[in-house]
């Protein structure tokens, strides 16, 4: 929307509106020396301002939670953000979110019975009255196996094969609730590759383990892999997700961030890493 039309849409004088964006108030953006307002950034603003608990609460500390990405902590890192990380997996980060201990959390959580990511209710999130969750990324999950993929693996089938030491992730994590979803679709228990191989923290950690050689394979994202100069194996495209209360939404850090994901470095730096599609990114695709 124009300032103008921003100003009728609220009802205000368009000078209420220039000083609202001269404070920092108003979510906006220039584009060739004119101010433009995302209607659903407006429409997130307004209503962070009739939520009165909310208003009172004490806020959430500067700290991300959930899953581990590493586009996601490289931008939180350049944009300025100053969130501490604690990655510990998409259930971890929807816990400290709703316990008020952490400001944004990331998740990728498959519904084995639709087949969708992140969706609310399934996640634990649905009861949060001011929940706001935004696309992040579009990203390539897959097998990530040690350079020349020395025991041939072509897919998850050959997964069932006794022989090969699986990495796993922790209990919770977004990525080992995937891994068992296609392996269930591919006719294999997941409760056969329990004691199969070490679980790894994170997708750095998981990368490291198969590149050690103490693992044959194990399933991440494709930019993993590369950072790692491994192999990889394409098996899904999967939602990634940022999940937070409403207000978080314009506090500094938020701010930096979406500011950051329009910037070319940005698009970049997504290139570069490979595997990411991140068109939508910034996008609202759940508002309480």
């Amino acid at each position: 929307m124009t300032t103008r039309e921003v100003a009728d849409y609220l009802r205000l004088k368009e000078r209420k509106v220039y000083d609202l964006v001269r404070q920092g108030a108003m979510p906006s953006v220039r584009f060739s020396g004119k101010l433009l307002f995302p209607r659903s950034a407006i429409d997130l603003w307004v209503l962070s301002h009739l939520e009165g608990d909310q208003a009172r609460a004490a806020p959430p500390p500067p700290v991300y939670a959930g899953s581990s990405d590493p586009l996601l902590q490289w931008a939180l890192r350049e944009a300025g953000t100053e969130l501490a990380q604690l990655c510990h997996g998409s259930g971890d980060g929807v816990a400290r979110l709703l316990n008020g201990h952490a400001q944004l959390i990331g998740l990728h959580v498959v519904n084995p019975a639709s087949g969708g990511f992140n969706e609310p209710a399934h996640c634990g999130l649905g009861g949060l009255r001011d929940l706001v969750m935004l696309r992040w990324a579009t990203r390539r999950q897959g097998l990530v196996l040690p350079a020349g993929n020395p025991r041939r693996i072509t897919g998850i089938g050959d997964l069932a094969a006794p022989e090969l030491r699986v990495v796993h992730r922790q209990r919770g994590a977004g990525a080992e609730g995937l891994l068992h979803h296609l392996l269930t679709q591919a006719g294999i228990d997941p409760g056969s590759l329990d004691d199969r191989g070490p679980t790894a923290l994170d997708e750095d950690d998981l990368a490291a383990e198969v590149g050690s050689g103490r693992a044959d394979c194990g399933l991440a994202v494709e930019a993993s892999a590369r950072r790692h100069g491994l192999d990889f194996i394409p098996l899904a495209e999967e939602r990634f997700d940022l999940a937070l209360r409403r207000r978080s939404y314009f506090e500094p850090p938020m701010q930096r961030l979406m500011a950051f994901v329009r910037t070319d470095a940005f698009r970049e730096k997504a290139a570069e890493m490979g595997g990411y599609d991140v068109n939508e990114c910034g996008a609202v695709r759940y508002n309480a």
